[in-house]
């Protein structure tokens, strides 16, 4: 019996509705006969309206309630699911991140996992259930709640399909898979029926947003195939795989863009060591991640430099 992972995202289980329509879903993965683990976002916007909701008490909530408070999400969205599934006569059980042995560091709100115990979900799967976790979200070593930041539900699937030896992982969404380029911007964008770790990387780091590339990354390390593909219609999405040999692959997969940055320049900035340092290292501290790089030729050692921010 082979196990497969599955991710559902927010839009794909925004209501009643679309939950009960997952269900089913699920179930003939289970009726093919596949042991399912399923991974949960959390219904539609509920996440920005809990962020909206800890504002409206608090001017500056602490790191840790924040997270807790937000880990909330995705367990809604599981536990209405498994009951969904009890309800087409499916035995299910639904786990938070902690109880699916899911371990972080302490790093609220981008927290990275550590590792995973997935003896809770091997047992559960024993029984005969089909196991619902609670996405985005782990325990620390002092057993507090800690999330994993935007796009954690992509890499929680991907790390418990490593965990558990899973025949794939899939993410379904409410896309049909990875296009050439924004199918609302370029009609004539085709979709993708395979695409390699590195070009799926590059894709989506620059906007391709079918998928966080820390789940990709994961993906690579572990040689893990991904399935994207859309939970709204029934047709093949695109495999993310290990790459083809060079001379076989495409030299370009696809387009992307990203409206969400900015770009910085510093002017003025004297040639002398020590001096990217001194402008890179509170951005770092900040944990402000930088793009492209780029600096002039020095004219009397004295150059402009410019670089991309997500905003």
């Amino acid at each position: 019996m082979a196990l497969v992972v599955q991710k559902y995202g927010g839009s794909s289980i925004a209501d009643g509705e679309r939950i009960s329509s997952v269900a089913r879903r699920i179930a003939k993965a289970r009726d093919a006969g596949n042991e399912v683990v399923v991974v949960v976002s959390a219904m539609g916007d509920s996440t920005d309206e809990l962020i909206k909701l800890a504002h409206q008490v608090s001017a500056q909530p602490s790191d840790r309630e924040l997270d807790l408070l937000l880990s909330t999400g995705e367990v809604v969205s599981g536990t209405l699911l498994a009951m969904a599934l009890e309800t087409l006569g499916y035995r299910a059980v639904s786990l938070s991140g902690a109880q699916a042995g899911i371990e972080t560091d302490s790093r609220y709100s981008r927290a990275r996992i550590l590792r995973v115990a997935p003896k809770r979900i091997m047992s559960e799967l024993a029984r005969g259930n089909i196991v619902i976790v609670a996405g985005f979200q782990g325990v620390t070593s002092e057993m507090d709640i800690a999330t994993l930041g935007r796009g954690g539900s992509d890499t929680t699937a991907v790390a418990l399909a490593v965990s558990l030896e899973a025949k794939e992982c899939q993410i379904y969404t409410d896309v049909e898979g990875v296009y050439t380029a924004d199918p609302r911007i370029v009609p004539e964008a085709t979709k993708l029926k395979k695409v390699g770790y590195e070009e799926m990387l590059e894709l989506a780091s620059y906007g391709a947003k079918v998928i966080h590339p820390r789940a990709v990354e994961l993906g690579s390390l572990h040689n893990v195939s991904i399935l994207v593909a859309s939970s709204f219609v029934d047709c093949p999405g695109t495999i993310i795989c290990k790459e083809a040999s060079m001379e076989v692959r495409n030299k370009v997969s696809g387009i992307v863009h990203d409206t969400n940055v900015a770009k910085v320049t510093v002017i003025g900035v004297p040639d002398h060591p020590g001096i990217a340092t001194a402008i890179f290292e509170p951005l770092a501290n900040a944990d402000i991640s930088v793009d492209t790089i780029v600096q002039n030729a020095s004219i009397e050692k004295i150059a402009d430099l410019t670089f991309t921010v997500t905003r």
